[in-house]
């Protein structure tokens, strides 16, 4: 049996009011007066990388549960870097094993499904278990539907034999060059084409066609369907599309978007995530996507689907979701707002690539040494353990820190400096068992945090080389909110 092992997501913690995005734009678009809801807002420090590791890690768990993985494949339309392999940092990040398969994936909004159906036939194939990541931070232009429409966020499957939580029938394809939207090289917004034709040429003759050749692979007629998963910001379009399918009306998904609005690329995923939270043994869930043609895929739940449970899950980063009002703030940390930043902002940020090459362990996984002698815990870990008095030489074995309990023991919060999110709260780490780090808080409220408070490691931006575009990443520390990560 081949089909999922493991579920997860991640959304990011601030949710942009559309009420205060259509106040901001109301003397040029009065049309979007009436929006509501909210719209998931992705931090400065975050992008595709970092909320596919999120996801990943609300998924796989603790570091001993990910030595079973044996390929990593990341599906995401915001890629942050075209020349370099953004899977392959997410693996540094969760420390899997060097000799790994890591694969980019892209070009379309189905891209996520495509990637699904790959790890099927790895799984089928006997290449082991397929980690399946997905993740989207899309820009778009101010004032515009898509800028309310649109989401951030980011989700995670396991496909593989063991312990099957819903066991995969079958796929439908069609790969056709309906161009709803496109964005060239090296543009930062898509261009998008009218709605009722995409509507109604598009999706409603294209979408069709994927479910039903997925059923008919799967031997699933359309109203035995339970769960019927289209994300789309078009109004009732899964409705349409589960009638035009033979589809109960009542199998349709909730998108989430009034809460989190549509996240792209993984957005179809995500809401698998959730459905599969909840999914009783023996139901069948169809997800489709359109996107340069359109994919579905059939899964049927079996018994043990009750007996995984994410880190968190989709529902948890939902309800701990904060309202953001500030319209400005949004676009700053988008990039799409020059603001001042005083004379000590005015670094250049190189990276030395041969520097972040030795230490890409402790940088990326942040693994620390262990004293096999004294029992200390070094961070950066080093060839000499430097005990007062008792200078060991390479005596450190590894030791990760990125899943330890860890608090705060000193902290600031400040202006002086410059600060992408001021004020700039940062401060002294220890974690449970051992090691101390100065490291960027994340993620917090002002007043939120003392000696002492309780806090989880993120996997989040540290800086960018604007001049270069390289992206330099880093741990940083956030408040413990509900389950541990």
């Amino acid at each position: 049996m081949i089909g999922i092992t493991g579920f997860g997501g991640y959304v990011p913690r601030l949710r942009l009011s559309r009420q205060a995005v259509a106040q901001a734009n109301a003397w040029y678009a009065p049309q979007f007066a009436a929006r509501k809801g909210t719209r998931s807002m992705a931090n400065w420090d975050e992008d595709s990388i970092t909320m596919a590791v999120a996801a990943a890690r609300d998924c796989l768990g603790p570091e001993e549960s990910r030595r079973h993985v044996r390929s990593v494949l990341l599906a995401s339309g915001t890629l942050p870097f075209a020349e370099r392999l953004n899977a392959g940092v997410v693996a540094g990040a969760l420390t899997l094993s060097d000799d790994i398969d890591a694969l980019d994936m892209g070009g379309s909004q189905r891209a996520a499904l495509s990637a699904v159906a790959q790890a099927v036939a790895r799984a089928q194939a006997g290449c082991g278990d397929v980690l399946v990541l997905a993740a989207d931070t899309r820009k778009a232009l101010a004032a515009s539907a898509q800028e309310l429409e649109q989401g951030d966020a980011a989700a995670a499957l396991l496909i593989g034999k063991d312990k099957v939580l819903a066991e995969f029938l079958g796929a439908g394809t069609l790969s056709v060059d309906f161009v709803d939207h496109f964005r060239a090289a090296g543009e930062e917004v898509d261009y998008h084409w009218e709605e009722r034709w995409v509507r109604d040429e598009g999706i409603s003759k294209l979408v069709p066609r994927a479910v039903a050749d997925a059923l008919q692979q799967a031997r699933v007629v359309p109203n035995e369907v339970d769960h019927f998963i289209f994300p789309s910001s078009f109004a009732k379009m899964d409705a349409q599309l589960a009638k035009a399918c033979g589809i109960r009306a009542e199998a349709v998904v909730d998108p989430l978007f009034d809460q989190i609005g549509d996240s792209g690329l993984p957005h179809a995923l995500l809401m698998l995530a959730q459905v599969l939270e909840r999914a009783q043994p023996g139901k069948v869930i169809v997800l489709a996507q359109f996107g340069s043609g359109a994919q579905a895929l059939v899964f049927r739940t079996t018994d043990a689907v009750g007996s995984f449970r994410p880190v968190r899950g989709v529902s948890e980063w939902i309800a701990r979701g904060v309202e953001e009002r500030s319209y400005t703030k949004f676009l700053a940390f988008k990039g799409q707002l020059q603001l001042e930043r005083g004379m000590r902002g005015e670094q250049d940020k190189k990276t030395a690539l041969s520097t972040a090459w030795r230490h890409r362990t402790a940088l990326l996984g942040l693994v620390a040494g262990r004293c096999e002698v004294t029992g200390s815990v070094h961070f950066p870990p080093s060839r000499l353990s430097y005990d007062q008095d008792k200078p060991l030489l390479d005596t450190q074995q590894p030791y990760k820190l990125a899943d330890r309990p860890a608090k705060i023991l000193s902290w600031s919060a400040e202006y002086l400096s410059y600060h992408p999110s001021p004020p700039h709260h940062y401060g002294q780490i220890d974690f449970e068992g051992g090691g101390r780090i100065l490291m960027d808080f994340t993620d917090l409220d002002v007043g939120e945090v003392d000696a002492g408070t309780a806090m989880e490691m993120v996997f989040r931006i540290k800086d960018t080389d604007e001049r270069r575009h390289f992206t330099r990443y880093f741990w940083k520390a956030t408040p413990v909110r509900g389950a541990t990560a």
